[in-house]
C-alpha cells in the first residue's frame, strides 16, 4: 500500500481535476471561520444545558439526600432546654472581713477572677449534682430516666405543621411546679458508696448541663437539655437553688470554723499578753527603770549636771594652762609678779619720791652735799628692797600659777571620769528603755488585735445565732420556665439546608460531569468548536417512532418480506410530519444550498469515528434528494466495513472494489449499478469484495474515471466512506468530490477527534459543506424545532 502523502500527490498530479470546477457559476464569498474558542469556557447557556442533560441525576440526588435527611431528623427526638440565671456578687463574709470602723480586714471584696471561675466549676461539680439527684429523687423519676418519645411519623407531621402539640404524659402531674419543695442535705465527701450509686444519674445530668458566663457581667446562665420540658425546668431551678443553698451553708460552716479559730486565737493572745506584761515588769526591775519621762529620770539629770561642770572645769583648766605657759617667760613673769605685788608698788612709789627729792637737792647743792648723799643711800636701799621684793613676788607668782594649773587639771580629770561613768550608765538605761518600749508596743499591738478579735467573735456569734442572717453573695436572678417548644433538632431548617446542599451538589456534579464530557452535544458546540455550519440536526427518537435516523435496514427488509410492488420507498413518507422526516428534508435543503450558483453533484458523507451514523445519513440523504425527482447514486466506498449491501439487501460479490481493481470501462460500471426504485431515482453501487488495499484503490485514476462516467447520468452522487480519524480513505475521496458532509454523533463524538478530522480535511484542501449532528436528544433545543412542528 502506498503512503498517504504519495497517494495525495499522485491524485493531484492526475490529468483529471481533483473536484468539479465552478468556472461556469458565479461564486459567493467564502465564509471564514477563525480559530476555535476555548472549549473549556462554559457560558450560562452551557451551564443550563448541562443541568438539563443531567436533570434526573440532580433530581435523584436531591430527593435521596432530602428524604434521608428528613427521615434522620424525624427519628431524632425533641430536645427541650430550660435556662436560669444566677448572679454572683463579690464575696464578703463577716466571719473573715470587718466593718468599715473595724481595725482588722482579713478578706476584702476586691474582684477575683479565680473566685468566679471557681463558682463555674462548682456548678458542674459531682457533689452539687448528687445533691440535685437526691433532692428531686431522679433515680426513681421515670420522666427523667425514660422520657416519652414521639414516633418518626408524628415528628414528620409536626415538622410540616400538621401535628398538634404533644405533651409528655409522664410529666403531667397536675401543674407540678418546677421548683423544689425542699433541698436534700449534701452527701458526705467520704461516702464513696453513695457517690458510686448516684454516678449514672450524675452523668445524665452532666451530659445535658451547660454553664456559661454572661459576657462582661457577674451573671451565669445555667442551661439543661432533656427530652421532657418540665424535667428541664425542674432540674435547672433545683440546681440553682441548691447552688445558692450550698453557698450559704459553705459560708455558715466557714463562720463556725472562723468562730472556733477566733476563740482559740483570743485565748492565745490573752495568755501571751499576761506573759509579756510579767516579762516587762521583770525587765524594768532588773534594769532599774523607774520612769521613761525625761523630767523624772535622775540618771539623765545627773548626766546633764556633770556635763555642765565638766565644761566649766575644761574652761578653768585651759585658762590656768594659758597663765602657766605665760609665766614661763622671765620678763612676762616679772611683769605679772610686779603688777600683782602691792609691796613692790609702794616701794617703787617711795623710790620715785626719793629720786624727786634728790633732783630738788641737786638743784641747789652738789652731789657731795650730805643731804644728797643721804638721799642716794636711801635710794640704793630702796632699789635693793624693790629687787628683792620682785624676785620674791615672781617666785610666789609662778608657784601659785603652777598649783592652780595642776588643780584645774585634776578637777577636770575627776569630772570627766564621773561624766563618762554616768554616760555609760545612761546609754545602758536608754537601751533598756528602748527594749522596754518595744515590749510595751508588742503588748499594745496584741491588745488591739485582742480587741478586734473580741469584736469579731461577738459579730460571728450573732451571725451564727441568726439574729442578722448570714449574708449571701449568690442569688437566683431568673428562674427557668417550662419551655414551650423544643430547641433541637431544627428539622425543617436542616431538611431545607439538606435540600439546598444536595441540589447544589447535584448541580455541581452535573457541571463537573459535563466538564469531563469531551463529546459534542449541540449545534452550538459544533459551531464553537469546529467553526463549521450545521446543515442538519437529526433527532434520536424513541422506539415507538423508529429511532436511529430512519432505520432503513429493518424498514426495507420488512417491505421486501411483505412483497410490496414499490421497491424501497423513502421511509419518511410513512409519516411526513415526523421530526425525523422534517430533519432530513432540512438537511436536503441545506445540502442543495451549500454551493454558490449550482447544486452539489458529488457529496462525500463521512465521520470522525465509527458508529456515528454516517451510512444511515448517506442513505437517507440520498433518499431525500431522490424525493425532489433527482437521480441519485449511492456509492459504498467504505470497503473496510461495507453496509449498503445489507441495508438494501443486495448481492455484494461485485461492486466498487471490482471496478477499481480492474480496467473496466463505462459499460461495465453501469452494469454494476443497481436501481432501487422503479423510477430509477435511487441507484446503489455496493463496495464489492473487501480488498487488501482500499486506500490505494480509492486514490487511483480508476476512481476518478468512475466519477467522470457517472456524473452525466446522475443528478447527485452520494459516497459513503470510512471514518476520517481511522483511515485515509475518506481524505482521498474528499479530493474528488464537490464537498463533504461530516457526521457528528451528539453525546458520543469526541471534540478533539472531530476537530482533528476537520483539520485533516482542511489541510488537504477538501471543501466541507458542513456538519450533520446526528442522534440529537429529544431534550435538546436542537430537537425542539422539529418536534414543535411534528
Amino acid at each position: 500500500m502506498k503512503d498517504r502523502h504519495q497517494l495525495i500527490q499522485s491524485a493531484s498530479e492526475s490529468r483529471l481535476p481533483a473536484r468539479r470546477t465552478e468556472a461556469n457559476y458565479p461564486s459567493l464569498p467564502a465564509i471564514g471561520y477563525g480559530e476555535p474558542e476555548d472549549v473549556n469556557e462554559l457560558p450560562l447557556r452551557e451551564y443550563w444545558r448541562a443541568v438539563l442533560k443531567h436533570r434526573w441525576l440532580i433530581i435523584g440526588i436531591t430527593l435521596l439526600v432530602t428524604m434521608l435527611t428528613a427521615i434522620y431528623m424525624a427519628r431524632k427526638p425533641d430536645i427541650y432546654e430550660a435556662r436560669a440565671r444566677v448572679q454572683v456578687n463579690l464575696e464578703n463574709n463577716p466571719a473573715f472581713g470587718g466593718s468599715k470602723e473595724g481595725p482588722v480586714f482579713i478578706n476584702s471584696g476586691v474582684p477575683d477572677p479565680a473566685y468566679f471561675s471557681s463558682q463555674l466549676q462548682i456548678l458542674t461539680s459531682s457533689s452539687l449534682l448528687q445533691r440535685v439527684v437526691n433532692t428531686l429523687n431522679l433515680e426513681n423519676d421515670v420522666a427523667f430516666i425514660n422520657p416519652q418519645k414521639l414516633s418518626a411519623q408524628q415528628n414528620l407531621l409536626r415538622m410540616f405543621g400538621l401535628g398538634g402539640k404533644v405533651v409528655s404524659a409522664k410529666s403531667q402531674n397536675a401543674e407540678e411546679a418546677p421548683f423544689p419543695s425542699s433541698i436534700a442535705p449534701a452527701t458526705p465527701k467520704d461516702n464513696l458508696a453513695e457517690a458510686k450509686r448516684l454516678a449514672p444519674y450524675v452523668g445524665l445530668l452532666y451530659g445535658g448541663l451547660e454553664v456559661n458566663r454572661v459576657k462582661d457581667s457577674r451573671l451565669i446562665d445555667v442551661r439543661f437539655k432533656h427530652l421532657d420540658p418540665r424535667v428541664t425546668a425542674k432540674i435547672v431551678n433545683t440546681l440553682a437553688a441548691v447552688f445558692v443553698r450550698s453557698n450559704v451553708e459553705t459560708k455558715a460552716a466557714a463562720s463556725e470554723a472562723a468562730g472556733d479559730f477566733i476563740q482559740r486565737r483570743i485565748a492565745e493572745l490573752q495568755q501571751q499578753i499576761r506573759s509579756d506584761e510579767k516579762q516587762l515588769a521583770d525587765y524594768a526591775q532588773s534594769n532599774r527603770i523607774i520612769s521613761l519621762d525625761p523630767s523624772e529620770n535622775t540618771v539623765v539629770a545627773r548626766l546633764a549636771g556633770l556635763n555642765a561642770e565638766l565644761l566649766a572645769a575644761e574652761n578653768d583648766s585651759k585658762l590656768a594652762e594659758a597663765e602657766y605657759r605665760v609665766s614661763l617667760a622671765t620678763d612676762a613673769a616679772e611683769v605679772l609678779a610686779t603688777n600683782s605685788s602691792s609691796r613692790t608698788a609702794a616701794a617703787e612709789a617711795q623710790l620715785a619720791g626719793l629720786r624727786q627729792k634728790r633732783a630738788q637737792l641737786l638743784a641747789e647743792n652738789t652731789e657731795e652735799w650730805w643731804e644728797v648723799k643721804e638721799v642716794d643711800q636711801q635710794i640704793a636701799e630702796m632699789e635693793k628692797q624693790i629687787k628683792e621684793e620682785r624676785v620674791k613676788a615672781m617666785t610666789t607668782f609662778k608657784t601659785n600659777l603652777t598649783t592652780r594649773y595642776r588643780k584645774a587639771q585634776a578637777r577636770e580629770q575627776a569630772l570627766r571620769q564621773s561624766f563618762n561613768k554616768q554616760r555609760e550608765e545612761t546609754v545602758t538605761q536608754n537601751v533598756a528603755a528602748i527594749n522596754y518600749r518595744i515590749m510595751q508596743q508588742e503588748i499594745a499591738t496584741k491588745n488591739n488585735l485582742l480587741s478586734g478579735l473580741l469584736q469579731r467573735a461577738n459579730e460571728n456569734v450573732i451571725a451564727i445565732a441568726g439574729l442578722t442572717g448570714t449574708p449571701n453573695n449568690i442569688h437566683v436572678l431568673d428562674y427557668a420556665l417550662v419551655p414551650g417548644g423544643p430547641v433541637e433538632p431544627n428539622r425543617l431548617p436542616n431538611v431545607g439546608a439538606a435540600f439546598l446542599l444536595s441540589l447544589a451538589f447535584g448541580v455541581g456534579l452535573a457541571l463537573f460531569l459535563n466538564y469531563l464530557d469531551d463529546s459534542v452535544h449541540t449545534t452550538g458546540d459544533v459551531e464553537r468548536i469546529l467553526r463549521l455550519p450545521v446543515l442538519g440536526a437529526i433527532p434520536l427518537l424513541g422506539g415507538s417512532t423508529r429511532r436511529r435516523l430512519l432505520p432503513v435496514v429493518r424498514a426495507l427488509q420488512k417491505r421486501n418480506e411483505n412483497g410490496n410492488g414499490r421497491p424501497f420507498p423513502f421511509l419518511a413518507n410513512e409519516d411526513a410530519s415526523s421530526p425525523l422526516a422534517e430533519a432530513y428534508r432540512h438537511l436536503r435543503t441545506s445540502v442543495l444550498m451549500s454551493t454558490a450558483g449550482h447544486v452539489p453533484k458529488t457529496i462525500l458523507v463521512t465521520s470522525s469515528q465509527p458508529a456515528e451514523g454516517k451510512t444511515t445519513t448517506a442513505v437517507n440523504t440520498a433518499l431525500a434528494l431522490a424525493q425532489t425527482g433527482a437521480r441519485v447514486l449511492i456509492i459504498d466506498a467504505d470497503m473496510r466495513h461495507p453496509c449498503l449491501s445489507r441495508i438494501f439487501n443486495l448481492n455484494n460479490d461485485d461492486g466498487l472494489s471490482t471496478y477499481l481493481s480492474s480496467g473496466m470501462g463505462e459499460a461495465e460500471l453501469f452494469a454494476l449499478i443497481e436501481k432501487k426504485t422503479e423510477d430509477g431515482g435511487v441507484c446503489v453501487l455496493t463496495s464489492g469484495p473487501v480488498p487488501p488495499n482500499p486506500a490505494e484503490l480509492l486514490g487511483s485514476e480508476q476512481m476518478r474515471r468512475l466519477l467522470t462516467y457517472a456524473e452525466p447520468h446522475f443528478t447527485h452522487i452520494v459516497i459513503d466512506s470510512p471514518p476520517i480519524s481511522h483511515f485515509t480513505d475518506g481524505v482521498l475521496v474528499s479530493l474528488l468530490v464537490d464537498g463533504v458532509l461530516l457526521v457528528v454523533h451528539s453525546g458520543k463524538s469526541s471534540r478533539e477527534i472531530v476537530r482533528h478530522s476537520r483539520n485533516v480535511l482542511q489541510d488537504v484542501g477538501a471543501k466541507i459543506f458542513g456538519v450533520v449532528l446526528n442522534g440529537v436528544n429529544d431534550g435538546s433545543s436542537d430537537y425542539y424545532y422539529y418536534s414543535r412542528y411534528s
